[in-house]
């Protein structure tokens, strides 16, 4: 393995699946992503203007690379059905060369 500061992968939260695959097939189309793993569905417990709330929610992982990553954010928010969306930036220290070097490649 090799260092990969050059790939991120960007965390968002949806509010449904369909949403998730929505806009993960959008990011894919568009360039702004290699590729997005929509995880299974999750319990979210959160405070929300004063109330603590329960949800089901499908996170998912973005591969992009980390100078694209700015860009990835701001259009899955653009796009997203929440008013303040959970969208993270984790940047990969280090990755298999080969799928570093895909990640690079695939996003525009």
């Amino acid at each position: 393995m090799t260092g990969a500061a050059a790939i991120a992968t960007v965390y968002a939260v949806f509010g449904s699946e369909d949403e998730a695959r929505r806009i993960g097939w959008a990011m894919v189309e568009e360039g702004l992503a290699a590729c997005v793993n929509i995880l299974g569905p999750c319990r979210s417990i959160y405070r929300w203007r004063g109330t603590v709330e329960e949800a089901e929610e499908a996170p998912a992982l973005f591969k992009t690379r980390a100078d694209a990553a700015s860009a990835l954010i701001a259009r899955i928010a653009e796009l997203h059905s929440y008013e303040v969306p959970a969208i993270a930036v984790c940047p990969i220290d280090e990755a298999w060369p080969d799928y570093a070097a895909w990640v690079r490649d695939t996003v525009i």
